[in-house]
């Protein structure tokens, strides 16, 4: 009877190795994002290191199109021995919350990280929605364990999450972007936390119990969320998405957005010392950092909205090398410039605007909209307030204008802009179609621009516009906004596209950092 009993174990061994070889799949990547074809999307990169092979965890966006919301079911990994082949694996549904901890809820399955632990097992650092907390958020930490990143995973404390609103100590905060290092000595720390607000405290060895208490971590200018613990030449590195925006913000003019920053210190759990700015904001709004060293090279794992069908909630994870310069101490790290797979050249087109400067009547611009955003190209059905130039603010003037500056003067004979708004046409809260608009071009004083076709308020379709053609540096999109009860909407503009009377190569962006005006 035992001989019977291991030989059904040694099949089930055997067709679970095969079931898992038939979800793995081979990935042959041209460049970033690893996953860029829009079958998978993956997210919030937590990369590990075990023996030759790269390892990076993901989230898994599975949100429709036009759907603003975190819709995330489980996590995936990707796998290579050598990043610069475009050679890996992917292994999609390593886990779900459901079935690795019992206490847990399905979905919001958001950014974990995997660590090999001293005793040689993988540890799965989750947050996940705690199924009969009573908390006021009910994000919380569990711990699962294996004998591979791949799993299969079981919890690692089935009496529940090591970190909530309840333990180890009462907090109000969402615990969730769990981050875990095991110092050389053996030593592990973990780190967590977002909304401006992150903790900090030592583990025992077994990776799962408190030692010392947690501590309140300050000195990190921005901090936002996402924060990476890891260690170089003996200082202690702290990558983390910021946010702390403004016009003149070294991170991001757009509250949306986010830059990673990173501080250094000199032992585990701080002080901390603000250092800079590591990677400008990308193409989604959010950015999560994941940081390793293998084969002699940094690397940093990051998402964005650059694979096929791609947006704000349907990221993709990146990788691009770290640079250090060694010159100063702590090392700095250089910034670092995100790469793509190559793109298809872009068609001839008559819209010169991504070669002007964007000026508005309203800088500086609130901070939960982005000026750049009127010639990057970019149309939503559900924008964020990031995808567009806008003039809410609660107390709206009457009258706006968005301005196009060139360096050099320009002819031009057509435009198209593309209004957004969430209220309709005649209102006089939120954001509206305008009442009115019209173009004007600067020639010793701003005139309008002659024999204009039309010029159509409607929201979620350009709207054209051809003129007689005019040769100026700086070119007007006047509004005039709609009004009900005393009260005037805001207005707010995704794209404005200006026509040159000729098809041309795409324009490309000024290297000017700022363009003077005409007046």
């Amino acid at each position: 009877m035992m001989h019977v009993l291991n030989a059904g174990m040694a099949c089930a061994l055997v067709l679970s190795t095969a079931a898992a070889a038939q979800q793995s799949e081979p990935i042959v990547s041209r460049g970033n994002p690893i996953l860029a074809d829009g079958r998978y999307y993956s997210t919030d990169p937590a990369p590990l290191v075990d023996g030759d092979t790269l390892w990076i965890l993901a989230g898994r966006d599975e949100a429709p199109a036009d759907v603003n919301d975190f819709i995330m079911n489980e996590w995936q990994l990707l796998s290579t021995s050598d990043p610069a082949s475009g050679n890996w694996t992917h292994y999609p549904a390593i886990a779900r919350p459901e079935t690795v901890f019992k206490w847990a809820e399905s979905a919001r399955a958001y950014a974990g990280q995997i660590v090999k632990g001293p005793d040689g097992k993988f540890y799965f650092y989750a947050p996940v929605l705690q199924r009969d907390g009573d908390a006021k958020d009910r994000f919380a930490i569990g711990v699962a364990v294996a004998d591979r990143p791949t799993g299969p995973w079981r919890d690692a404390h089935p009496a529940g999450p090591i970190i909530s609103q309840k333990v180890p100590v009462a907090n109000d905060i969402q615990n969730i972007d769990p981050t875990v290092m095991v110092d050389d000595d053996g030593r592990v720390f973990i780190y967590w936390g977002t909304f401006g607000q992150l903790r900090g405290m030592e583990l025992l060895r077994d990776m799962i119990t408190p030692k010392g208490d947690e501590k309140r971590i300050e000195g990190l200018t921005g901090f936002f969320e996402a924060p990476w613990l890891m260690k170089r030449k003996g200082v202690y590195y702290m990558l983390y998405a910021g946010n702390n925006a403004g016009p003149d913000s070294a991170c991001t003019p757009a509250v949306y957005h986010a830059c990673i920053g990173y501080g250094t210190a000199t032992s585990p759990l701080g002080p901390w010392t603000y250092r800079g700015v590591m990677l400008k904001p990308v193409s989604s709004t959010t950015s999560h950092p994941g940081a390793v060293e293998f084969k002699g090279h940094w690397y940093l794992a990051y998402h964005t909205a650059d694979a096929v069908g791609g947006g704000h909630f349907r990221r993709s994870v990146a990788l691009d090398r770290i640079e250090w310069d060694d010159s100063v101490s702590p090392a700095r790290i250089r910034t670092v410039v995100p790469t793509r797979l190559p793109q298809a050249a872009q068609a001839a087109t008559r819209n010169i605007a991504g070669a002007a400067y964007a000026a508005a009547s309203n800088e500086p611009i609130p901070l939960q909209y982005w000026i750049k955003a009127l010639n990057d190209g970019i149309t939503k059905a559900s924008p964020l307030p990031p995808d567009m130039w806008g003039s809410w603010t609660g107390n709206n003037p009457k009258r706006q204008w968005i301005e196009y500056r060139w360096r050099k003067p320009v002819t031009v004979n057509g435009s198209r802009i593309w209004f957004w708004g969430d209220q309709p046409a005649g209102s006089g809260i939120g954001v509206a179609p305008p009442a009115s608009w019209g173009i004007e071009y600067w020639d010793k004083g701003w005139k309008p621009v002659p024999s204009a076709s039309g010029y159509g308020t409607a929201p979620g379709a350009y709207q054209d516009t051809d003129f007689a053609p005019v040769t100026t540096r700086c070119l007007r999109a006047t509004f005039t906004a709609s009004s009900a009860n005393g009260t005037n909407a805001g207005v707010a503009v995704q794209e404005w596209q200006v026509l040159s009377p000729r098809v041309g190569p795409p324009a490309q962006p000024s290297r000017d950092r700022k363009i003077e005006g005409c007046d």
